[in-house]
């Protein structure tokens, strides 16, 4: 049994911060309100750097938090709703001047 590897959402780290910042909220205050699933503000910056995968679990939270399907999340082909896709448009512009 080998390791398959699947298809990652290209567009999930940018949702994930639109979400909190549509909210208005820090990466610690995020942790607060994603409630009880053993994550910190470390991984809210992972999250939204692209550098870690939230679990299934954590993705159902930010979904309900931002009041979407969970499938708005993970479908590149989805937009966020209204503001909150200002908020993910804002965070392609940073990935794009940020150094490489």
């Amino acid at each position: 049994m080998g390791s398959s590897s699947r298809r990652r959402p290209k567009r999930l780290a940018r949702k994930l911060f639109a979400i909190r910042q549509h909210l208005g909220l820090t990466q610690a205050e995020m942790v607060r309100k994603l409630d009880d699933l053993y994550i910190y503000p470390s991984h809210i910056s992972g999250y939204e750097r692209g550098e870690r995968e939230p679990n299934l679990l954590v993705l159902l939270k930010y979904a309900r938090l931002a009041q979407v399907p969970m499938e708005m999340l993970v479908d590149d082909a989805m937009n966020l709703p209204g503001e909150m896709n200002l908020f993910t448009n804002m965070a392609s512009n940073l990935a794009e001047r940020k150094p490489k």
